[in-house]
């Protein structure tokens, strides 16, 4: 070693005090230094000098040259190197004059003390600083890694194939909602077992193909269930990182991350982009895109087939979508795109385009602008046909031209119809709806002013014989008449209204005297009782009127009116040509026979109607020949009730078939009894209505009671039906034949009958009137026109029946005159089905 490079104690003397350790570390090739306990240099050889001190820096201890921290360390790793006689190391830091930092490690020998007593340490550096360097950046990037899984919310695990062993980061188990605590999966058959089946073979073949290395399969994506049982969407990213001398994977490490809200968003979103699409297909709107930029147009499918064109054409910003532009309209739709391009306003407009194949349509658009992410301007808007629209627009617009045109003939007609739909086309007087109006006004003012309103209902009397006898001319002739009269005969204030048929209302004021109503009513009847003149005729009729009044606040005109017509009904009844006002008595019989309508109603269904019986016996031999079916009443309050208490309401309320029918299907049923029982009853008849007679179903309904032939007779009243009677009756009298319904003529004697229409009927049975046998006793005429009636019955092969037997003279004078069969109080009186059996087998009446 050159002479001029021996290194140099610090200290002179201590050349002297370290002795042969000087000579021994100048030849080492590597830094050594000798210290004592404070750290101050004794020695230091040439490659210290070399490797860390710089230039000609002559150091006299180590915290020259390093750090704070590192000296203070280093000066407790001396002091407890010599104490406990052992070496130590220390890392120490040191920063050099141009910033730059280096790391050492020193190690520390104890050399024992020196002459002086001093405690020797030799100290050898070894730069640390690559190392150091390295282990910050591998912590730097274990820092990046764990912040970025932290930050990505992704589990990391690490299968290491080798070993046996797998790991499992909390998060990985946080996304499956697993504990720390939780068990996992004991093998990869059990954990597919919570992979969606749907996505099983898939995820096997993935997870094959990234332990292979498969790039395409480093990330991959299904769905796993979660712990609390719903389905969640794994993201698992993974590669092979060692491989065993085959190429096999050992370890393959990887992160799941849970997607299951970008999912559900993508899902969300293809809902709504699905939904948005059929929106415009339906509503067929084209979308577009331009950029003012390139000059690129975008075009969806809409809008290729709102302007006729193939998918495959190119367009551009002035080309095609120009090119159809209607020559009267290009120029103004162009100046109105850029004029609100260049303000960037929304904006609508409507023009027509010509499409190739020569056909005109009406487009409509809707557009905004805006400025994209590279700046580009750029415009997006809609555009839809409204060729159909604009067209209806136009015939609305003609519509609406001709309806103006004929305003004033549409106001013509509105007032006519207005009129006609308050008057009365024949008379011209209001009618029924104008009547109601004026009620209601009326009722309003007398309210306010404490008047009295009166009413008087006017009802034609003779009216229906005029309209049927000459005619319906005649009829509306005598209407018009009627209407002149009564517009004359007003008073001042009075309203007169035609309501229908031949009824007229007069609504007046009334001052509190009945007096001045009824000669009012009186010179309204006598006005309309004058003949009339019609072609050569001297027409006559009457009026009936009914008149309520009342005074007061609190009049209700409507119910005045029903009053009115109460006591019109009672003026009819009461003889016609007369006037009648409205009273309690009035009322009170009005509601006496509403009770009993709806007390026969209630009958009808609580079955109450039931027949009694009258035999009828054999003229000759006072056998019984047969017996007659009799209605009672069973009513459940007044007891038992014959038809004169109830037979008049009952034809009002057309309720009449439907006891004949009830009554008809009871006593069949007693008739089947008696056979049963062995009482010998020939045959039964039974009374049948008008109304009855002419229904249609009558056949029908009789059909399904099975009813033997020859066993039961209707009586028909010869006063409205033998000269009277329709096609309807007269057809249902042939199918009562064929089904072996017997007919009898009730009330011979007191109708209107000709010999002719009871030839062509041929009854079975014809049943002479009481009135005509009661006085068959006392008086030879009676008799006399008692026998022509049997004799006329015996030429046509009609058996006589006589009712209203009385005494035994009756008996025996019928008997001798011929008739055939006798009913009556003489021989017995109408009885219970139960009373009958008994009567039959006593023959009391013999």
């Amino acid at each position: 070693m050159p002479s001029n490079a021996a290194p140099r104690p610090q200290d002179p003397a201590a050349g002297g005090e370290i002795g042969i350790v000087k000579t021994l570390f100048e030849t080492v090739p590597f830094p050594v230094a000798v210290v004592d306990e404070n750290g101050a240099f004794l020695f230091h050889n040439e490659t210290f000098d070399r490797d860390w001190l710089e230039g000609n820096r002559k150091p006299e201890t180590f915290a020259e040259i390093f750090d704070t921290d590192g000296c203070e360390q280093l000066r407790n790793a001396l002091r407890d190197c010599g104490e406990d006689n052992v070496g130590k190391i220390v890392e120490l830091r040191l920063s050099a004059a141009d910033g730059t930092i280096r790391w050492a490690l020193a190690s520390l020998s104890p050399l024992g003390r020196s002459l002086r007593g001093r405690l020797l340490t030799a100290v050898h550096l070894s730069d640390i600083s690559e190392r150091k360097q390295q282990i910050e950046d591998l912590a730097d990037r274990e820092s990046r890694w764990n912040n970025a899984l932290v930050s990505s919310v992704s589990g990391v695990w690490d299968h290491n194939y080798a070993t046996g062993q797998k790991y499992y980061s909390p998060t990985w188990r946080k996304i499956r909602g697993l504990a720390p605590e939780d068990p996992l999966a004991a093998s990869t058959e059990e954990w597919l077992q919570l992979v969606h089946p749907d996505d099983r073979d898939y995820v096997i073949h993935a997870m094959a193909r990234q332990n292979a290395g498969d790039p395409d399969y480093t990330v991959f994506e299904y769905r796993e269930r979660h712990k609390k049982g719903h389905w969640i969407w794994i993201l698992c990213r993974g590669a092979c990182v060692e491989w065993d001398e085959t190429g096999k994977a050992t370890r393959v490490v990887g992160t799941d991350t849970d997607i299951s809200g970008r999912k559900a968003a993508e899902e969300a979103m293809a809902r709504m982009s699905r939904r948005l699409d059929m929106a415009l297909e339906i509503s067929g709107i084209g979308v577009y895109e331009s950029d003012f930029e390139t000059g690129q147009v975008d075009w969806d499918e809409r809008m290729f087939r709102i302007y006729g064109m193939e998918k495959t054409e190119e367009v551009v910003i002035g080309g095609l979508w120009e090119s159809f532009l209607h020559p009267d309209d290009a120029a103004r739709v162009q100046a109105n795109v850029l004029d609100n391009i260049e303000a960037g306003k929304r904006f609508s407009d409507q023009y027509r385009v010509i499409l190739r194949d020569g056909t005109e349509r009406v487009v409509r658009t809707r557009t905004m602008s805006f400025i994209d992410s590279n700046g580009h301007k750029k415009m997006v808007g809609a555009n839809w046909d409204v060729t159909a629209d604009v067209m209806l627009h136009r015939e609305l617009e003609r519509a609406k031209t001709l309806a103006e045109a004929r305003n004033r003939e549409l106001e013509t007609a509105r007032i006519r119809i207005e009129h006609n739909a308050m008057h009365d086309y024949l008379t011209d007087l209001p009618n029924r709806r104008y009547l109601d109006e004026m009620l209601d006004r009326v009722a309003a003012e007398c309210n306010r002013s404490g008047e009295g309103i009166a009413i008087l209902h006017i009802d034609l009397d003779r009216f229906k014989q005029i309209n049927d006898t000459l005619g319906h001319s005649a009829g509306d002739m005598m209407l018009k008449h009627a209407a002149r009269t009564l517009k004359t005969s007003l008073r001042e204030g009075d309203f007169v209204a035609r309501i229908g048929g031949d009824e007229f209302v007069i609504l007046s004021k009334f001052q509190g005297s009945p007096r001045k109503l009824s000669h009012f009513a009186d010179r309204i009847i006598r006005e309309l009782r004058k003949p009339v003149s019609y072609e050569g005729h001297d027409c006559r009729f009457g009026a009936s009127i009914g008149i309520a009044c009342e005074t007061g606040r609190d009049i209700d005109a409507r119910q005045l009116l029903l009053n009115a017509d109460i006591a019109l009904y009672r003026a009819k009844h009461s003889g016609r040509n007369r006037h009648e006002f409205f009273s309690a008595d009035t009322q009170n019989e009005i509601i006496s026979t509403k009770r009993l309508s709806d007390e026969i109603l209630i009958a009808l269904e609580r079955n109450e109607f039931i027949p009694f019986y009258q035999p009828q016996f054999d003229a000759k031999t006072l056998n019984i020949a047969g017996v007659e079916t009799l209605a009672r009443w069973m009513h459940p309050e007044q007891g038992l009730l014959t038809p004169d208490k109830f037979l008049y309401t009952a034809e009002e309320l057309d309720a009449v078939s439907a006891i004949d029918a009830m009554i008809l299907e009871k006593a069949l049923e007693d008739f089947r009894g008696w056979r049963e029982g062995g009482l010998k009853i020939p045959r039964l008849s039974v009374n049948v209505s008008y109304r009855r007679l002419h229904d249609a179903a009558l056949p029908r309904k009789l059909k399904k009671l099975d009813i033997e032939p020859g066993t039961v007779s209707f009586e028909l009243l010869e006063s409205i039906f033998l000269d009277d009677s329709g096609d309807d009756a007269a057809k249902n009298l042939a199918r009562l034949r064929k089904l072996g319904i017997g007919i009898e003529i009730d009330d011979f004697g007191t109708g209107h009958a000709s010999i002719i229409s009871l030839m062509r009927l041929t009854p079975d049975a014809l049943k002479i009137d009481r009135e005509l046998v009661r006085h068959v006793v006392q008086s030879s005429k009676q008799r006399k026109l008692i026998g022509s009636i049997i004799d006329i019955g015996k030429s046509l092969n009609i058996k006589v029946v006589a009712e209203g037997v009385e005494t035994a003279d009756h008996v025996r004078i019928l008997r001798d005159l011929g008739c055939d069969r006798l009913q009556g109080y003489a021989l017995a009186r109408p009885m219970p089905p139960s009373a009958l059996a008994d009567f039959i087998r006593a023959e009391s009446w013999r």
